[in-house]
């Protein structure tokens, strides 16, 4: 067990490896470092398919390491069936796209930070499906956003990239802290921090009165990830980033994570009346406006990303049905979209590699040119179309076998689902037919094949698309029936194959093809036709992202003339304003006030003298009539305290007063006279009065709390330790310096710094004074005379 734990952290590791390496491989070795560094996810792939017999009997692998275990926090993870799909996925998947990108960004002044990026995405894409520890997944769950931000920003100099990157990460951070916030209600809830234990508290959840509040919090977090409506805005945007980025991104990794939280907590907060209403609401309203916003475009990788939208919003919805054949349905998607989506993902940027385009207007007749992509371009196209013998279809058939019932509800969403999948068998074969056939159009590029590195992922996961579906049982074994097993916590055995299975669900499959084949051949008349929908229908919510942006710049904006306006003044009033109030209003609320003292009898005659000297001096800062004045007659306070300490023996603490004092009272007179401040006060008398009385305030609310803490039971225990350790630990026999130069060195330590670095500062504001009164003499001979 040890070993297995040990390895595991090694795998998640990996990635993290790689992006150090990766600007060193690449400087060493260009373009073909791909295949040195295509090792590291390749390992992390293999070490988790090591996983695959064991998961698929029932087991559950946990692991990891205590943190603070007094909180319960800990790095820990959990392998079960829908963590190692993923798993898989994410690092198989990756090792393709390295290896992609290699090709793709060949000679790219800045490929090796590119690479960084990725494996700093693939580390916490991992961390986030293996996650146990509710920490270690809010801590991955935002460094996906971060290190997405990094990606799609890559060509910084793009305005359009730059907001793209700062679109997705305001919309995914944004609901990353309302699952976090999620979270932690439901640490509340159930006192546990662990997904594996978690799963044992379903009904406590679901009977909770925080349960409403903690659904829609997870929601929001999903629904931002996973873009789905309203949020759909921010995925389509992030095309700006490098093809490769595109295809990681839509396959396994980001945009699924939000699926794989919804699929990871349905044990937990599904199956109730606001679960299966939200979901498959929202779920089948995104499937329908991404598929219909696909059609409309002519850009291949913002048809791809469109129906990412429209597929995220059909996973949304099975997941909401929760039963046991559309948890099926949304497993065997699952895997079937990562595989057609990556693929037909890194089709586009061949296309645009190796012509210059990718607008499907000026694509066509490319077969000749490049019959190896053309030849994946339809196998994958097939496999989203859900046509057989591929992948797609046992997930479309499962689908409706799913959805079909006679209720209303039943009905509504099966008639979504076969509008949308036949929007999508249109946007398959618009992208990976469509630029192959007809007659070769001109484009900015001679077209030829692509090179190894570029057509060697998307072949791949074609061909498995393929198999997948040729050999089922061993799919359904290895990944569909533990993944179904993992989400309803309950075993699960998924059988469907390639054999025909007449009925209902056939025959929708039939009715799907008949309108996608009927879309794809009116494809023109249906784009313009969506243009003027949505010309019509005016503008949506990217462009209300802007204006929530913008509105938020000018609020902030104002709020800080408010907040900030510059006079020392007005931060000064505030700051003693809040003291005030934080000493007096608590203990008046809470009814701590203290007891009235009692007169001590025994004040001699030296202390009635040091108390009535500090009276003088009060009264002559009061009636001071310049600053310099006040300045010294303030430090007679002091010096009155100083005394008082001496006289109650603490010889220690007066020098330190005495000194104290002495360097405020010299320092404060050093910069008034430099800083040529007015030599009386000019306030008005209303001023004066507020001033005075928020002294007082302040002065009451010290005295409140140091009488409120001299009454309280003294406790000698700090004392007793003081006094018997610090002689034979400290070796010394004056505890108070015991205590200030070991016991509490660190905070003597910052005490110097802070005098130090005030000191700096009041000496940096007198050279900037003296600096500007030289450049003002030096302008103007008159002050010259007058300085002398």
């Amino acid at each position: 067990m040890a070993d297995v734990t040990a390895l595991t952290f090694l795998a998640l590791c990996l990635p993290l490896a790689g992006a150090l390496v990766a600007p060193f491989v690449i400087r060493i070795f260009g373009a073909n470092g791909a295949w040195l560094l295509a090792i590291a996810p390749l390992l992390a792939f293999l070490h988790f398919l090591r996983f695959i017999p064991k998961i698929a009997r029932g087991e559950v692998v946990t692991g990891g390491y205590a943190w603070v275990p007094s909180f319960n926090l800990s790095f820990s993870w959990l392998l079960d069936g829908l963590s190692l799909a993923f798993a898989l996925l994410i690092t198989g998947i990756g090792t393709l796209i390295v290896l992609y990108a290699g090709g793709y960004l060949k000679g790219h002044k800045d490929q090796g930070r590119f690479f960084s990026f990725i494996f700093l995405f693939m580390g916490a894409m991992l961390g986030v499906v293996v996650s146990d520890s509710f920490l270690m997944l809010f801590i991955f769950w935002e460094l996906t956003s971060i290190t997405s931000f990094l990606l799609i920003g890559f060509d910084h100099e793009r305005a359009a990239a730059r907001r793209a990157a700062l679109q997705a990460l305001v919309v995914t951070g944004g609901g990353g802290l309302c699952l976090l916030a999620g979270l932690l209600l439901l640490w509340n809830v159930t006192g546990v921090t662990r997904m594996s234990e978690l799963m044992a508290f379903g009904d406590l959840v679901r009977e909770s009165p925080a349960y409403l509040a903690v659904l829609i919090l997870v929601l929001g977090g999903a629904f931002t990830k996973s873009a789905q409506f309203p949020f759909h805005f921010w995925l389509p945007n992030a095309m700006e980033a490098p093809t490769p980025v595109s295809a990681y991104l839509h396959s396994a990794t980001m945009v699924k994570a939000g699926v794989y939280l919804l699929m990871r907590l349905n044990p937990i907060i599904g199956a109730t009346t606001a679960w299966e209403i939200l979901l498959p609401f929202f779920g089948g309203l995104t499937l329908v406006v991404g598929a219909a916003l696909a059609i409309g475009q002519t850009d291949l990788k913002l048809k791809l990303a469109y129906t990412t939208v429209s597929s995220l919003g059909l996973l949304v919805m099975l997941i909401g049905f929760g039963s046991e054949h559309a948890v099926a349905a949304a497993a065997l998607y699952l895997v079937a979209h990562c595989l057609f989506k990556g693929a037909l993902f890194m089709v586009a940027g061949i296309i645009d590699h190796e012509t210059g385009t990718r607008d499907i207007t000026r694509l066509g007749g490319l077969m000749r040119a490049m019959p190896l992509t053309w030849i994946i371009a339809v196998a994958a196209a097939f496999s989203m179309a859900g046509l057989p013998p591929f992948f797609g279809f046992l997930a479309k058939e499962e689908i409706y076998t799913a959805l079909v019932g006679g209720d209303v509800r039943a009905l509504t969403f099966t008639a979504i689902t076969v509008f949308g999948n036949a929007l999508m068998f249109a946007v398959a074969f618009a992208v990976g037919l469509k630029p192959f056939l007809g007659r070769p159009l001109e484009t900015p590029k001679h077209p030829h094949e692509a090179p190894v590195l570029l057509w060697l992922g998307p072949a791949v996961l074609a061909a498995l698309g393929l198999f997948a579906a040729v050999f089922s049982n061993f799919t359904h074994t290895a990944l569909s029936s533990p993944i179904a097993a993992a989400i309803r916590q309950t075993p699960a055995d998924i059988d469907i194959s390639l054999a025909l299975h007449p009925g209902l669900p056939l025959a929708l499959s039939a009715l799907t093809i008949l309108l996608g084949i009927g879309v794809y051949w009116q494809l023109a008349p249906a784009r313009s036709a969506m243009a003027s929908f949505l010309s019509a229908a005016g503008r949506g919510p990217d462009h209300g992202f802007d204006l929530a942006i913008s509105g938020l710049v000018r609020f902030a904006g104002r709020l800080m003339c408010v907040l900030q306006p510059g006079r020392l003044q007005i931060y000064v009033t505030c700051t003693f304003l809040a003291v005030a109030a934080i000493l007096i209003i608590p203990p008046v609320v809470y009814g701590e006030l203290p007891r009235p003292p009692a007169w001590p009898a025994d004040v001699g005659l030296h202390e009635w003298a040091v108390l009535l000297i500090a009276a003088f001096g009060l009264a002559a800062v009061l009636v001071a009539r310049d600053r310099l004045t006040a300045i010294v007659s303030l430090g007679i306070q002091g010096f009155a305290v100083a005394i008082i300490f001496l006289l109650f023996g603490a010889p220690d603490l007066a020098f330190t007063q005495f000194m104290v004092e002495t360097l405020s009272v010299v320092i404060l007179a050093l910069v008034m006279t430099r800083l040529r401040l007015s030599p009386a006060d000019r306030r008005p008398l209303a001023h004066r009065l507020f001033d005075g009385a928020l002294a007082l305030a302040c002065g009451l609310g010290f005295t409140l709390l140091l009488m409120r803490a001299t009454q309280a039971p003294f406790n000698d225990a700090l004392t007793l330790f003081f006094n018997t350790y610090s002689k034979s630990i400290a070796h010394g026999a004056n505890v108070v310096n015991v205590i200030i130069v070991d016991f509490r060195g660190t905070d003597t330590l910052g005490e110097i710094a802070v005098v130090a670095v005030t000191g700096l500062a009041i000496l940096a504001l007198i050279r900037i004074r003296a600096g500007s009164e030289r450049k003002l003499a030096a302008n103007d001979p008159a002050l010259e005379a007058e300085g002398r």
